[in-house]
């Protein structure tokens, strides 16, 4: 089955299992947009938790890295670019640590780059070395190119950090909406294979157009936390 989702997969849902496994259950060339921010190699030193602060939530510095980041890249990118339409984009946020190893991997698998994308984040913690106030985003494409909706859009896109985080690595909604609304059209299908606190999600809600999600996330805390922050989104 090519084209379309299942019946028995639900679009505008995340589903609590591993990603590989999801994917897996969805159809070749169904999807029209992927964005996602891996956890990879994301680790950092550590400080003490707030007094009071839910112990399910992890902090971007608790020096912790994610228990559920051993699947290997390539297994997943190769299922994306699977699912993915011909003529599509996919967004994949990475740092520093992981960006040549995931560019190298995605032009293996079949992927060509359109561009590399650099978020200023504009706030950022103070450091020993140079502060980190930016992060990448390979945007790769599948197939022949396609223009994107917003021409004017720039390889450097500034919007502050997300504050007071629900996820270690959580991502402006803003910056999610950029992406979806420059990649996709009304009806579109829009994957997520990490979906974490599910900001992909509340941003293809908010772009509307009747655009769909769908998305995996393994860690049972974060799918009550963004069930949580999606709410809102629905209504």
């Amino acid at each position: 089955m090519s084209g379309q989702i299942r019946e028995n997969m639900r679009l505008n849902h995340v589903y609590q299992m591993d990603c590989l496994e999801g994917l897996k259950s969805i159809p070749s060339e169904s999807i029209h947009l992927c964005v996602t921010d891996p956890a990879y190699k994301t680790i950092s030193g550590g400080r003490k938790r707030k007094e009071g602060q839910p112990s399910g939530i992890l902090l971007s510095n608790d020096g912790k890295i994610f228990q559920h980041n051993n699947i290997k890249i390539k297994d997943w990118m190769t299922e994306v670019y699977r699912v993915l339409k011909p003529q599509s984009h996919f967004y994949v946020m990475t740092n520093t640590l992981n960006l040549q190893e995931m560019l190298n991997i995605a032009t293996e698998i079949g992927f060509k780059l359109h561009n590399l994308l650099v978020w200023k984040k504009n706030n950022c913690t103070p450091s020993q070395y140079y502060m980190k106030n930016a992060e990448y985003i390979l945007f790769l494409r599948k197939g022949k190119a396609k223009y994107i909706h917003n021409l004017g859009s720039k390889t450097v896109i500034e919007i502050d950090n997300v504050r007071n985080k629900l996820h270690p690595t959580e991502k402006p909604v803003e910056l999610m909406e950029l992406f979806i609304q420059n990649s996709s059209n009304e009806g579109d299908i829009i994957l997520d294979p990490f979906m974490g606190s599910f900001t992909t999600a509340i941003a293809t809600l908010n772009v509307g157009g009747n655009r769909k999600f769908i998305g995996f996330e393994i860690d049972p805390t974060y799918i009550e936390i963004g069930n949580q922050r999606l709410l809102p989104s629905q209504y």
